[in-house]
């Protein structure tokens, strides 16, 4: 079957048509993509506003017209952290919902770590054993543990990279001080990993967000020996030097498009200090994510 899969996210509205079959992996065919950085959009009593709600109400309404050129059988459509944390989510989304008359649901920041968990361990198979994910999007930070398809552990955090950008990064190059409170802030709200870092070592960690794949390139251009997986050692000294960086000399880096160039210090920040609060020397990048997740789960159910 064709599944259409419209990820409404904190930094693009993105639509993937997916070729789809019980026991097959699903295959993205088409894709479409409006990118809309939602968090910037946001007032300070964390409402989206009206221009960014017309934003939506537009992306979203393109990506249907794409969704019906394509015959797609289904729309799975979905929204993540910037919607569901706004403190007019519910009226956000009563106006997309009769303005573009599909059925978006919110996601929970524990229902996406778990989704996403379920890509991964389908892409990692069960010789991975007791495996960690990792995904840092735009607005949060999702961690899953477990050695089953059903994680032990599920966890959001409010540390998206956009969010923390937006929150806490100033200047061009960022200045010491807003670095210092940033590293601060992620080290404080990530205490309850506490509750799995006594453990003993997972066998793989793997890390899915787009974030993470920059990083990896990144790394990759710096430390060859790492491939695209990413190595603490690594990464501590990708954030000093992308940290001194301006946005211009970010943008020359690999994979780095405008948008992400002002973010990937915050994301790069996140990473680093969750790899080291969990003693993780090395992540290995899975692109399998979020949406493959949801279209894996939706076939379980139909096969039921």
């Amino acid at each position: 079957m064709k599944l259409a899969v419209l990820d409404v996210g904190s930094n693009t509205i993105n639509l993937q048509i997916v070729n789809a079959h019980h026991g097959a992996p699903p295959v993205s065919s088409n894709g479409f993509k409006t990118e809309l950085r939602l968090t910037e959009y946001l007032d300070e009593k964390n409402c989206i506003s009206e221009l960014g709600i017309r934003g939506l109400v537009k992306g979203i309404k393109q990506a249907i017209k794409e969704t019906r050129a394509l015959s797609a059988d289904e729309i799975l459509a979905f929204a993540t952290s910037a919607i569901r944390e706004a403190t007019n989510s519910s009226d956000v989304i009563e106006i997309i919902n009769r303005e573009t008359s599909i059925d978006l649901q919110v996601l929970s920041g524990v229902e996406e770590a778990r989704f996403t968990f379920l890509a991964a361990r389908r892409w990692c198979g069960w010789s991975a054993g007791d495996l960690l994910v990792i995904d840092i999007g735009g607005g949060s930070l999702e961690i899953a543990r477990g050695s089953h398809e059903e994680p032990s552990y599920l966890n959001s955090f409010l540390l998206g990279a956009g969010r923390l950008t937006r929150d806490f990064l100033a200047g061009d190059p960022y200045t010491s001080k807003s670095l210092n409170e940033l590293g601060a802030h992620v080290q404080a709200e990530l205490k309850p990993l506490d509750a799995i870092s006594g453990e003993p070592l997972m066998k793989l960690a793997v890390g899915t967000s787009k974030t993470l794949r920059t990083l990896g390139k990144i790394s990759k251009s710096y430390f060859p020996q790492y491939g695209l997986n990413l190595a603490l050692s690594a990464l501590e000294e990708i954030v000093q030097k992308i940290s001194s960086m301006t946005n211009q000399e970010r943008l020359e880096l690999p994979g780095i498009s405008p948008s992400r160039a002002p973010q990937i210090v915050a994301g790069a920040i996140v990473a680093f200090e969750v790899m080291k609060k969990l003693n993780i020397a090395e992540i290995q990048i899975c692109p399998w994510a979020l949406r493959e997740g949801i279209v894996l789960q939706r076939l379980d159910w139909l096969q039921n």
